[in-house]
């Protein structure tokens, strides 16, 4: 399945990636977006194409409550995508500016990110204050993360997901020196999942002496617990009597075979600020690992082979194509998402 699903918020960029009066760039779900913010600070995007001569807007400038194109200086509300003013119109040469726009998608900044929101196509404006939030992760208010990382896996963005939420390859994948001392050595795994939201969750497990070392600056007790949620959101967050660290990996499509991977770190430790370099490093050595893999993975792929996908290792994977297909069936039979998920513990070796 290569669907993109439509009606839910897709993650574009760190809020500190747009500067005041700022423009970026963004292909997302096949479509070419300018994000910007104005001199208040407020974030807006538009579809980055201007409809006079079809010149990318992001060449443009912010001026008040608007984009100015830099070909002819026709400029568009950041608001709504209207069109407010054509340089070139002659005194007495009327022309219905209302009639001329550029779409304007709903965006929200939550947690240090921009998220913007993809309609179906054909679907009724609405109101961008009655659309459900995009995704807010427990325990850390607004502060933005720790570290933030980016990066293109030359893949669909199914292949991605089911490649990031495979729990049984760090043990052939992941096996850097610094991470196991026994590569490719594996244990029984044993774990509880729930259905939940528009996709299910791995209920909080106590990691005990297992967890790593640098969790017991969590304090006592610490546990983690796994969630994923459509279109493709990650959510874990590991906490103990004292601090949560939680990590945030989203998936945006950016055309049929490139997906963006973003992966967001926040922890609620202070004076930590030294080692995020550190932590950085890491996490993008990881998550280059797994993009590795899967565009290695595109060369069977590309055969189109039939698959086999064996319990209770690759159930999640089975999972995800469940929901996705529920969510496009309940779009197209306008009715309410059916989580088909049942509650159920998996057990793997890994």
């Amino acid at each position: 399945m290569t669907a993109w699903l439509r009606d839910c918020w897709y993650l574009a960029l760190p809020s500190r990636a747009v500067k005041r009066n700022g423009l970026v760039g963004k292909t997302m779900l096949g479509e070419p977006l300018v994000i910007g913010r104005d001199a208040d600070g407020k974030i807006f995007a538009l579809r980055d194409i201007c409809p006079h001569r079809g010149i990318p807007l992001r060449h443009g400038w912010v001026e008040g409550d608007g984009v100015r194109c830099c070909y002819h200086g026709w400029k568009f509300s950041t608001a709504t995508g209207q069109c407010l003013d054509i340089p070139s119109l002659a005194p007495g040469q009327k022309l219905h500016l209302d009639r001329i726009r550029v779409p304007a998608p709903p965006v929200r900044e939550v947690q240090g990110n921009v998220w913007v929101y993809f309609a179906r196509p054909g679907a009724a404006a609405v109101d961008s204050a009655q659309l459900p939030p995009p995704p807010v992760l427990p325990d850390i208010g607004e502060r933005a993360p720790a570290v933030s990382i980016a990066m293109d896996f030359a893949c669909s963005i199914d292949d991605a997901a089911l490649g990031l939420m495979d729990p049984t390859h760090a043990a052939y994948v992941h096996t850097s020196w610094w991470w196991r001392k026994n590569p490719r050595k594996v244990r029984l795994k044993e774990k509880s999942y729930v259905p939940w939201g528009a996709g299910f969750r791995m209920e909080r497990l106590v990691l005990g002496e297992k967890g790593s070392k640098p969790y017991r600056l969590l304090g006592r007790n610490t546990s983690t617990e796994i969630t994923f949620e459509l279109p493709s959101v990650r959510v874990e967050h590991v906490k103990g009597d004292r601090h949560s660290v939680i990590s945030l990996t989203a998936i945006t499509p950016q055309t049929e075979k490139l997906a963006e991977v973003h992966q967001r770190i926040y922890w609620t430790l202070s004076g930590l600020g030294a080692i995020r370099p550190l932590v950085r490093h890491f996490a993008k050595l990881f998550l280059a690992q797994d993009r590795d893999v899967v565009v290695k993975q595109q060369e069977g792929l590309a055969h189109n082979p039939t698959l086999m996908l064996v319990d209770d290792a690759d159930t999640q994977a089975k999972w995800y194509h469940r929901l996705k297909q529920e969510y496009l069936k309940a779009q197209e039979e306008n009715r309410p998402f059916q989580n088909p998920i049942e509650p159920r513990i998996l057990r793997y070796q890994s």
